[in-house]
């Protein structure tokens, strides 16, 4: 079996990051959900 998660910062900041997020309907209501209950990290 080979190992299938190759870490890479670049990559997950560009498919989950705040801007990512931001950009579409269902993203932004991720970030208001996550403000509302107090996460200190909102995105990765």
């Amino acid at each position: 079996m080979s190992t299938t998660y190759q870490p890479k910062k670049k990559k997950r900041a560009r498919t989950h990051g705040f801007l990512k997020r931001a950009r579409t309907k269902a993203g932004k209501r991720v970030i208001v959900k996550r403000r509302a209950k107090g996460r200190k990290k909102l995105t990765v």
